[in-house]
């Protein structure tokens, strides 16, 4: 399962380890506890808006470009087939094909369906 937190905490541990920035450095810059800019990269903890903003102005990264690089990853994830967030799939559903200016002839018009599928791509 592919969680929003754990895609966002590798991109900020990424963003920081490619400029060569330790932990302490980050969270004394962005003014968050060490230990909980920790568990954030990890994937452990939830941050604020707030928080993702001081973090990314201590990284000199725009949020959007943190954004950015999470939602590729989302596709990936995506593409590999794996379950985003744990969501399960909604079942096709069973529904009477509409036949245009057609009158019954006999019951198996009537019995006739066509299968309505989940169109969003997992």
């Amino acid at each position: 399962m592919v969680l929003l937190r754990q895609l966002l905490g590798d991109v900020l541990r990424r963003l920081r380890i490619r400029q060569g920035r330790t932990l302490r450095e980050v969270s004394a810059s962005a003014r968050v506890s060490l230990g909980y800019l920790s568990e954030v990269e990890r994937g452990r903890k939830e941050a604020s808006s707030e928080l993702l903003a001081a973090i990314c102005a201590a990284l000199d990264t725009p949020l959007s470009q943190v954004f950015r690089e999470v939602s590729d990853n989302f596709s990936l994830a995506e593409l590999q087939n794996e379950p985003a967030l744990g969501a399960p799939r909604e079942p096709g559903l069973r529904v009477p094909v509409a036949v245009p200016d057609a009158r019954p002839v006999d019951s198996d018009i009537r019995k006739a369906v066509g299968d309505v599928t989940d169109m969003v791509p997992v």
